[in-house]
């Protein structure tokens, strides 16, 4: 049984620091709960960096992820009695990675507690690559490295042994859910960068929700670690969907992100097309010729150096040549064009994207709107991004309006609950309030929520000179008058003023007080 301890002692043995949030898994036991209580201290990545272990921690997971669902299909083949449990295609035609014998976990278990550890894994990872194309380059090989403690391997591997991640049924979700526990836990660990790899959960989801994509392409120009389609993947089995209706396709110049989304998605099951290599999405357009149905992104902020010099003759500047120092409205553009006729797409972007009007980008603003295809805006909370304090909202564009000539403006600042000192995560309540309001809106039946949500026309969005700040649009929420008189309220609110001043003084008096005696 995969669990929150697994996952919190693995992340907090390699950092030495503890997790902010939990994704809850069954509990595994009290011998779990006691070996990491005595274990959590002593570091694991040695001179390692923290960004590097990435590779390591994620690549452990992902190895014993496929080697228990290789063992479970080993002994049904077994029981089976027919002779197949070494026949490769016997895996393959299961969508089961077929595991070398040298690189199985039981033969990787018996080096835990030597130096050759490290070894045996590195070995295992190449004896997989070579056996399963679709691996070829991705799995991390760095475990015999120096500056990896040995000994502690050993007894992670130990830990993991101990605890089966492939039982009767579809486990999936749960070394899923681990493995994104740990991208979040390495996102808020590394600050700035995490934004190359990870976005949040909570974000994603209010994307998914609002767009539901169901049946046809879903692409991610920046795809980072997969999360656009793991959640997308999620939409669709929790609405009794097929993922065989839908064909996932993304883009990553990152070459070690790419290669978590590689797992992420192999262990999600999920068939993809990432290219056969990471690819810097502006400099070769992976998927040129075709459209999508759906897309989602969560593009890097305001990029300034991302080629724009070169790309002036692009095709896929379909209303301006963007400003070469802000790659905003270059993504906006590229994922615009690669539309299919009646396909949707959910962005996050930068607040300034909204209302700019430096290097031409509002002229740009101008012509998708006057061109019909902004059907709503939301501007999210501070505090969602684990990198960057930068407010961002969510650009939803259709090619196929259910409203025509209408966008529906939310302001979505207040929602969200802190779930640390420094980040906030909207909650099941609040993606429910957003996309439930999109519903209302493409029914035809919303009415508008001062200070929160308004449906807008364009004549409307042509007075405020094309800018799309929710804020102008929703207005502010009204206050509920307590009827008490404003002459009243004024000398109460006047008199509760003046006695606190005066306790202040006194407490800054005893304050002094105290200080001058201790100093004595």
């Amino acid at each position: 049984m995969a669990c929150c301890w697994l996952v919190n002692f693995t992340v907090s043995f390699i950092l030495g620091v503890r997790c902010a949030t939990v994704i809850p898994f069954a509990p595994y036991g009290s011998a779990i709960i006691a070996w990491t209580q005595k274990t959590l201290h002593p570091q694991l990545r040695g001179n390692m960096d923290a960004s590097e272990y990435k590779s390591v921690i994620l690549g452990l997971i992902f190895l014993k992820y496929v080697s228990d669902k290789f063992d479970e299909r080993y002994n049904e083949l077994v029981d089976e009695g027919e002779g197949f449990e070494e026949d490769k295609d016997e895996y393959i035609s299961e969508n089961i990675f077929w595991i070398p014998v040298d690189a199985r976990w039981a033969k990787i278990a018996e080096a835990s507690g030597t130096e050759s550890i490290g070894l045996a894994i590195d070995k295992a990872m190449r004896a997989i690559e070579d056996e399963n194309k679709k691996l070829k380059g991705i799995l991390p090989k760095n475990f015999a490295r120096p500056e990896l403690n040995q000994l502690r391997l050993g007894e992670i591997v130990d830990l993991f042994s101990n605890i089966s991640m492939a039982e009767k049924g579809d486990t999936r979700d749960i070394l899923g859910r681990a493995y994104e526990y740990c991208l979040s836990h390495f996102a808020a660990n590394e600050g700035k960068n995490a934004g190359e790899f990870y976005t949040p959960a909570c974000i994603v989801r209010t994307l998914v929700e609002i767009l539901e994509p169901t049946r046809g392409r879903v692409y991610d120009p920046c795809c980072g670690s997969g999360g656009m389609f793991v959640q997308s993947a999620r939409f669709i089995e929790s609405h009794a969907g097929n993922l065989q209706d839908i064909s996932v396709y993304g883009q990553e110049s990152n070459p070690t992100t790419w290669k978590m989304a590689t797992m992420n998605l192999a262990i999600r099951g999920i068939d993809a097309n990432l290219g056969s290599k990471p690819e810097d999405t502006f400099a070769n357009d992976l998927f040129s010729t075709l459209r999508f149905d759906y897309i989602l992104a969560n593009p890097p902020f305001n990029l300034k150096e991302w080629g724009g010099e070169k790309l002036k003759d692009d095709p896929r500047w379909d209303y301006a040549i963007p400003p070469e120092g802000n790659a905003n409205f270059a993504w906006l553009q590229h994922m615009i064009h690669h539309l299919s006729v009646k396909g949707k797409m959910g962005v996050v972007l930068a607040n300034g994207a909204l209302s700019s009007e430096q290097s031409g980008e509002n002229v740009i603003r101008q012509k998708i709107v006057e061109d019909d295809l902004v059907d709503g805006i939301v501007a999210l909370p501070s505090q969602l991004f684990f990198n960057t304090p930068i407010p961002v909202s969510l650009w939803i564009i259709s090619k196929n309006k259910e409203q025509s000539k209408k966008t529906l403006f939310i302001d979505a600042r207040n929602l969200g609950t802190m779930v640390t000192r420094k980040l906030r995560e909207l909650t099941e309540e609040d993606i429910r309030k957003i996309s439930t309001t999109f519903d209302a809106f493409h029914a035809g039946t919303l009415s508008d929520e001062k200070g929160f949500c308004s449906v807008v026309d364009l004549d409307a969005i042509k007075a405020q000179n094309y800018i799309l700040t929710p804020g102008r649009y929703v207005g502010v929420e009204e206050i509920e008058d307590d009827g008490e008189p404003f002459d009243e309220k004024m000398t109460r609110l006047s008199t509760e003023l003046e006695q606190m001043f005066k306790e202040s003084e006194a407490l800054k008096s005893e304050i002094l007080q105290a200080l001058a005696k201790y100093l004595k």
